[in-house]
């Protein structure tokens, strides 16, 4: 393992190197703008519209399946799986209509022949249904993009994500959250400790419900950003100076990983998951050399119509049994070297605008057109973030359907 405490480089005046990102001027910042001013409202308002009401639609549907946690949790929790999962179409279609974009999928020997094509160019990919995944943290969009991946899984009513405090108070969003299982963290370890720890606790408990695995145990995809939160000039300057701190050289393109959480979540859920899948996240648009947030917002991706020009994603697993969980100091050295890896991985495709293709023989591509093959034949996925059946979109609304049926019958 290489050495990890170099120094942070320092200028002749003898004060720590600070990065700076280039100057962008208005013109690079529109390239790529496709609507005026009025259009850009017009596209907000009606998704704006659409999210909340299906947001509406889904706490209500939460609601109206609450009692079930009195009466049968098993139940409960697999009634809970399905309204997030009508929260993951919701995120697919709000991207599919309002900001398409070209994604291309590889990785590395150790996800071999688990990324595949369909006959109609869809990825489908056939993780575990048990997984810690972890992911370099870019924008605030990322998570769209990883739960899109469970859904290519048939996981996306599975996934619990670690979140800031303040967000479960956010009306609708927050309450529908909180059903959703998900933690929420208020970033001072002693008191979020015990909080995560009962969160873990119920995320292997063992049930008898329609969802179990073979084991007894709920499908679950825990998702992590190690770095704790998105990457911007003021956060690199924080990681730098911690990193000057502590005698770590600092990463290009990347916050350094914090190692604390993670480590607790792996050892708490040592034995009932096997894996930890890694996603390092690269978006095609901005100059070199100028981080992603300043181009892509939420404003921008969804309002203005200005999306990434791709997403790509680099997959790699590792086994529990490889991971050092017993030695903090050995874990952190060991996620330092993941995200220096994830480093290199940036620098080829900041170089290149491809990370490496070595999954050109793994990928499945029986049963597809010619076209398609000589796509994956290339070593990654190149698809679109869309449902696979538009007929999806009911799932968000049949229990209000069904209730109010049966309340007029009545």
């Amino acid at each position: 393992m290489s050495d990890i405490r170099r120094r942070v480089p320092i200028d002749p005046s003898g004060t720590s190197v600070v990065s700076e990102e280039p100057q962008v001027s208005d013109k690079e910042k529109n390239a790529g703008l496709k609507h005026g001013v009025f259009m850009q409202i017009f596209r907000s308002l009606l998704l704006i519209t659409w999210f909340n009401c299906c947001c509406v639609c889904i706490v209500a549907t939460q609601l109206i399946g609450a009692p079930l946690y009195l009466v049968n949790k098993d139940y409960y929790y697999a009634y809970m799986a399905m309204t997030k999962q009508c929260f993951g179409i919701l995120m697919i279609t709000i991207t599919q209509w309002g900001a398409p974009t070209v994604v291309r999928v590889s990785g590395d020997d150790s996800v071999n022949g688990q990324i595949q094509m369909t006959a109609n160019g869809l990825l489908k990919t056939n993780f575990p249904d048990r997984l810690v995944f972890i992911a370099n943290h870019q924008v605030y969009t990322d998570w769209t993009y990883l739960w899109w991946v469970g859904y290519t899984s048939r996981m996306h009513g599975h996934i619990y994500i670690i979140l800031k405090e303040s967000l479960k108070y956010l009306p609708v969003l927050g309450q529908g959250m909180m059903f959703y299982g998900f933690i929420f963290m208020a970033r001072k370890w002693e008191a979020d400790k015990p909080r995560l720890e009962h969160r873990l606790q119920k995320l292997k408990t063992r049930h008898s419900g329609p969802m179990s695995g073979p084991q007894s145990l709920d499908p679950m995809w825990l998702l992590i950003f190690p770095e704790g939160t998105n990457l911007s000039i003021n956060t690199k300057n924080v990681s730098n100076r911690y990193g000057e701190k502590m005698g770590i050289e600092p990463l290009k393109h990347m916050i350094l990983p914090r190692s604390t959480g993670l480590l607790f979540c792996l050892q708490q859920l040592r034995g009932t998951v096997d894996y930890v899948y890694d996603c390092t996240v690269g978006y095609e648009g901005p100059p070199k050399g100028v981080y992603p947030d300043r181009f892509y917002t939420l404003r921008s991706i969804y309002g203005q119509g200005r999306p990434p020009k791709s997403v790509n994603m680099y997959w790699r697993r590792w086994s529990l049994a490889e991971i050092p969980l017993d030695d903090p100091k050995a874990f952190e050295q060991w996620l330092l070297e993941r995200w220096r890896e994830k480093d290199a991985l940036l620098d080829q495709f900041f170089e290149t605008g491809r990370f490496p293709t070595s999954l050109g023989s793994s990928i499945e591509t029986q049963h597809i057109p010619d076209k398609q093959k000589e796509e994956a034949s290339r070593g990654y996925v190149e698809t679109e973030i869309q449902l696979a059946r538009w007929i999806e979109i009911a799932e968000i609304f049949v229990v209000l359907l069904l209730v109010g049926f049966l309340c007029r019958l009545l």
